[in-house]
């Protein structure tokens, strides 16, 4: 290879680079004016309604809150406690034991007063068969819960059986692990009664991390910042994920995923369309993803939306190798589940679906960590040729930096204003000051985990939903 080609090779890279940086803070900066236009709009028409009233009343409509649980012995009692504390009038809570080793079963059995019943299952989705049954309290004080104990399938075969036992018009999946506020249901359903000439297939909400917070009685009573770093980093992501990329989202009816811990569906539609992918770590993105395919090749208006008060606390990784097992997960349930839909793609059939979101996702949520790996590897490459530019490449490199500081520090000042979860004094101060260091301790392993994800996924098949040790969420 001549002179002359290298440098045009490297022009090459060099642009694309640049147009890949361009475009990813380009559309970073559109999504977050989208998402404060969008959470301003919200909090004014909150501010009219009450929740009380309106949505406690008996003739709201009915929700099976479903929340698959295996090997969850340390958090199961208390949050039961919490989803039967729900200040909704029409819904009940099915937990679906799935093929627990533990005594998960027996400490709700104890706890909640249960006797196994005779119960109709309506199977319209295959899944794995019961293990000890159905069980429902003695006590009317628990008469909202429903236990079923089935043989281990795995978190979208417990959902799957859930959708089966439900009765109710809507179905609620959330992480039994998960802590759900008392007005959860009633903000969350709010969109499917507001549209009229538009279905509401799916409503997600915020999801911030409980480590360290102060819960009792399955109620959050005190918010903490935790010690530990890594945890963090991650509330500092979440509120950056969710106020300022979500929302936005939202608003171009551009969502391509509910999170797992807790999320709102169509019941009727979500069985229509074959209930949760039993063949993916990502079953959570893959049916919003396969609903609004649904929804387009059917030529039926519809809408994914998204409530951006956090309404379910989570236990977040609180050591690097959960962590990372955490997110090599994620990537390989995105990657499942963009290859399954690839005919959406650039397909103006799907509209702006087809056109923008799922293209969005694809270049900036997919391919960003292959894209910055290639780039690290050509940057090393160029340092062993002596062939690096310094004065651009640290421009680059401070540019980016800088703009992830900013976009951080924009979204806790939206956090303040909105929904003002840190109230305690310094700890404003301390989420700023972490937005400085939080590249460093976070950015680098997401990336590795992606890395693995992707040599999991096509090189060593991993199909492995991965472990995370529980810690607890009381305190």
């Amino acid at each position: 290879m001549d002179n002359t080609t290298a440098q045009i090779i490297i022009q090459i890279f060099h642009y694309l680079f640049f147009a890949f940086a361009f475009l990813a803070i380009v559309s970073y900066i559109i999504l977050s004016v989208i998402s404060a236009k969008e959470t301003t709009q919200y909090l004014k028409k909150k501010s009219f309604i009450n929740y009380k009233d309106i949505l406690s009343s008996s003739i709201s409509p009915s929700i099976s809150i479903i929340a698959p649980a295996y090997n969850e012995s340390l958090n199961v009692v208390e949050n039961v406690r919490s989803l039967l504390s729900n200040h909704y009038a029409n819904y009940d809570v099915i937990i679906v034991n799935d093929g627990s080793t533990d005594d998960s079963l027996e400490k709700l059995i104890a706890a909640y007063d249960l006797e196994k019943v005779e119960f109709l299952i309506n199977e319209k989705l295959q899944t794995e068969p019961l293990r000890a049954g159905v069980f429902k309290s003695k006590n009317p004080a628990f008469e909202k819960l429903i236990v079923v104990d089935k043989e281990n399938g795995g978190k979208a075969d417990a959902l799957n059986m859930g959708l089966n036992i439900s009765n109710s018009k809507y179905v609620a999946c959330i992480d039994v692990d998960c802590l759900l506020l008392e007005d959860a249901l009633q903000k969350m359903i709010k969109p499917f009664l507001e549209e009229t000439e538009t279905t509401v297939i799916a409503s997600g909400g915020v999801i911030r991390i409980a480590n360290s917070c102060t819960i009792s009685g399955g109620k959050l009573l005190d918010v903490n910042l935790p010690k530990n770093l890594l945890v963090q980093s991650q509330i500092l992501e979440y509120i950056r994920s969710f106020l300022l990329g979500r929302m936005a989202w939202s608003r171009l009816n551009g969502l391509l995923v509910i999170s797992g811990a807790f999320g709102i569906f169509e019941k009727k539609i979500a069985i229509e369309v074959g209930g949760y992918d039993t063949n993916t770590v990502g079953e959570d993105m893959e049916i919003v993803v396969r609903m609004r395919r649904y929804m387009e090749e059917s030529n039926r208006k519809y809408k994914v939306s998204y409530i951006p008060d956090p309404l379910c606390w989570t236990e977040a990784p609180d050591n690097y190798k959960d962590f990372i097992s955490q997110r090599n997960r994620w990537t390989r349930g995105t990657i499942e589940t963009m290859r399954k839909h690839r005919k959406i793609a650039f397909n103006p059939k799907y509209g702006s679906f087809g056109m923008i979101s799922y293209p969005y996702w694809l270049i900036f949520e997919r391919l960003a960590p292959v894209i910055e790996v290639v780039g690290l590897v050509y940057f090393i490459i160029l340092l062993f040729l002596n062939a690096v530019r310094w004065e651009y490449a640290l421009s680059f490199f401070l540019l980016a930096y800088l703009f992830s500081v900013l976009l951080s520090i924009l979204a806790l000042y939206s956090e303040e204003l909105s929904f003002h979860q840190y109230k305690k004094k310094g700890m404003g101060i301390k989420l700023v000051l972490l937005s400085a260091i939080e590249p460093f301790i976070l950015h680098p392993f997401i990336l590795y985990a992606a890395v693995r994800g992707n040599i999991d996924y096509y090189f060593n098949k991993n199909k492995k939903w991965g472990k995370m040790t529980r810690k607890g969420l009381t305190g």
